[in-house]
């Protein structure tokens, strides 16, 4: 009977012991992960002024088709008047980084003098948060003052993003209303937008899955390591009585 009990014992350390590897290996992963993925300016590559990068795709939402139509109508537009636009998108940005923030810095680090920055855009977002932002030298601020150029930002791209997320077309909205005004033509102006009924959705995104998964996971867990051990004390009281 002793050696049933010593069993019994070991073999409740060893449950405990998995249910706490467990338990902290679930909260590693929604913990720690995060900030793994997050990028910061000095990960992103070096582009230089007159380097012809001019999307930067970080966050993988543009189609390969769409990627060579922006690629296309940005070098040709830097080909003929000598304004230069470059389009970044990130996954996530570190922590107390925005996008405004991300952009300004990667702008200095990409444009390091007045005479770099001059005829530069640049329109980063973080497709995280879809927070959008955009900085301009000053060249471009005597075609596009920054009110428009924030229109373009908070307007032009984000209207399409509330519609369903759809970054082809933001990406493809934003870069006809830059060409636009930088080759001197009539600004085009932000979207029109249709006012419709909003409906709360049904559906919760991949991250809330994730998130709901688990917090579930992590309550099994703990109730697994609560009740395994009440229930090897009882069997161990009854075995004993």
């Amino acid at each position: 009977m002793r050696e049933s009990l010593n069993q019994l014992y070991e073999g409740r350390k060893y449950l405990q012991h998995l249910m706490l590897c467990l338990l902290l290996m679930i909260m590693a992963s929604g913990f720690v992960a995060t900030p793994a993925n997050a990028t910061g300016v000095y990960e992103m590559p070096n582009v230089s002024a007159g380097e012809p990068t001019w999307l930067i795709d970080k966050s993988e939402v543009v189609s390969r088709l769409n990627e060579g139509k922006l690629n296309n109508q940005l070098e040709d537009l830097a080909k003929k008047t000598g304004n230069e636009v470059r389009i970044v998108t990130v996954r996530r940005l570190d922590y107390g980084e925005t996008a405004d923030s991300f952009a300004q810095a990667l702008f200095k680090k990409w444009y390091p003098t007045e005479q770099d920055q001059a005829n530069q855009t640049l329109l980063v977002i973080d497709t995280l948060t879809n927070n959008t932002a955009i900085v301009t030298g000053e060249a471009v601020k005597s075609m596009m003052s920054d009110e428009i150029a924030e229109s373009v930002a908070s307007e032009t791209m984000t209207v399409p993003l509330k519609n369903g997320n759809k970054y082809n077309q933001a990406f493809l909205d934003a870069s006809d209303r830059l060409v636009a005004i930088l080759s001197g033509q009539p600004d085009p102006g932000p979207p029109v937008v249709e006012e419709t009924v909003q409906v709360e959705g049904t559906f919760t995104s991949a991250e809330e899955t994730d998130s709901k998964n688990s917090t579930i996971w992590v309550v099994a867990i703990l109730i697994i390591a609560t009740v395994v051990p009440m229930a090897t004390y009882f069997f161990y009281q009854g075995f004993s009585g």
